[in-house]
This record gives structure tokens, C-alpha cells and sequence, in this order.
């Protein structure tokens, strides 16, 4: 689990705009604007009035002092926003040997040199070698079907990054792909060909590079966001 920072406060949305700021009224009245921490298009997760929970920096240096975390769906499931959060996640869970094919990593290093200009968000070095990780938020569910998908909104970087996986494959190590879905309700993932397909074209482009998937169930409470698993994936939706 990695604890939320505290104090957290609930509230609820009034509007999410410029990517990075979202408009909020807590529960005790008080309006604020918070830093969202989403670059994403956060597709069906910016409703007006629903539940959010806010961390309270207590930072006066801060221009932004309050941070969007979660958001609350139909249902009552919270999904976790925050985008750094995954890359904490998957660190601790290679340190305690929870990622499928990566067990027992002796060392980890986050945000590495990988190529010319990019950074990888981890690599863990074990038994098995060097392995370079790449993780991703997932927060995009199909209510009906419970399958996951990424990315919710076209992504050159994120395309970038799945060739330059490839090619640390191509070079002799080991390379990963690992989604962390913020939210309890999913069963299952497949790329997000209807928004990107081009991303959906370079994940199987790397898979068939030997590049690993592996796609982390999380639940998310008011005091975190904690690993409950692995989920299925499929190459494509049918």
C-alpha cells in the first residue's frame, strides 16, 4: 500500500479545466483550487459534484497548496488520479517481489537514462538480469464490461517509450510494461484502440518485441492505494 500523504479532505468537484487545476468546494464550504496531477483527458471522471479527496499540503510556499488525489464513481469506488503515485507503487511492489516475472529484484532504481532523451521509471537488477520498467495510470473502465484501458487520450510519449522498450529488449535486457488500474472495478485490460490506435499498434508492435505486460489491480481508500493483484489482458478487444 502507499498511504496517501495527510491530511486529506473530502469535497466535490465543481470543474476540472487546463489540465492541471480543478475547482473544489469541501465539505465544510470552503471553495479551493487544487493541483491535479493528470495529464490525461481523465475521461468519465470529471463530473460536476462528485466526491473528491484532497490532500492539504500545508505549504505556504506553494502556489497551489491543496493536490487533487481520488475521485468517487457511480457506485461509491474511489479511483486515484494522481499519476506519480503508480511509479511509487510499482517500486515497492519490485522491492517486495509482487511483479509477475520480476521476483526477487536485488536492486531498484527509479527514473533512469533510457535512450538519448528519455527516462524510464524504473530498473530492477535480480537473477534474471536487468530488467527496464515503464508504468502507467490507468483510470479509464468500461462500466459495463469491468475492462480497463489506456490511454485515455492520444499519447506520442507514451508510444515513444513502448519502442524504446523494445530496443532494451533488442540490446539483450529485459523490458516491462506495468498498469497500475486506480480503481477496484476492473477485470480485465486491452489497449484503447477507439482513442489511440496507434498506441494500441506499438504495444503489440513491443509485445511481439518480447517487451512483458503486466497490468496491477489496485482499491483505493480514503487513506491509499493498495495492490489487490493482477488482471487478464488481451491484445486487442474484439
Amino acid at each position: 500500500m502507499i498511504p496517501f500523504p495527510q491530511p486529506m479532505r473530502k469535497g466535490r468537484l465543481i470543474r476540472r479545466y487546463k489540465r492541471f487545476l480543478a475547482d473544489i468546494v469541501l465539505d465544510d464550504g470552503q471553495e479551493i483550487t487544487a493541483h491535479c496531477a493528470n495529464t490525461g483527458s481523465m475521461k468519465g471522471l470529471t463530473v460536476p459534484e462528485s466526491a473528491v479527496l484532497v490532500w492539504d499540503s500545508q505549504n505556504p510556499k506553494r502556489k497551489l497548496p491543496w493536490s487533487w488525489k481520488a475521485v468517487q464513481i457511480p457506485g461509491g469506488a474511489w479511483v486515484g488520479i494522481d499519476t506519480g503515485l503508480p511509479n511509487a507503487l510499482v517500486a515497492e511492489a519490485l522491492r517486495r517481489g509482487v511483479i509477475p516475472g520480476l521476483v526477487g529484484a536485488t536492486e531498484v532504481k527509479r527514473e533512469q537514462k533510457m535512450g538519448d532523451r528519455s527516462r524510464v521509471d524504473a530498473v530492477a537488477l535480480g537473477p534474471w538480469g536487468r530488467a527496464w520498467v515503464e508504468v502507467k495510470n490507468v483510470t479509464l473502465v468500461d462500466a459495463e464490461t469491468g475492462v480497463a484501458r489506456f490511454p485515455d487520450a492520444v499519447t506520442s510519449r507514451g508510444l515513444k517509450h513502448l519502442r524504446e522498450l523494445s530496443e532494451r529488449v533488442r540490446e539483450g535486457d529485459r523490458a516491462a510494461m506495468v498498469y497500475v488500474v486506480q480503481r477496484a472495478d476492473a477485470r480485465s485490460f486491452a489497449p484503447a484502440d477507439d482513442i489511440d490506435p496507434a498506441y494500441g499498434d506499438g504495444l503489440r508492435a513491443a509485445l511481439d518485441a518480447g517487451v512483458e505486460v503486466v497490468v496491477l489491480g489496485c482499491e483505493v481508500t480514503s487513506e491509499g492505494v493498495s495492490v489487490t493483484g493482477t488482471l487478464p489482458w488481451v491484445r486487442a478487444l474484439v
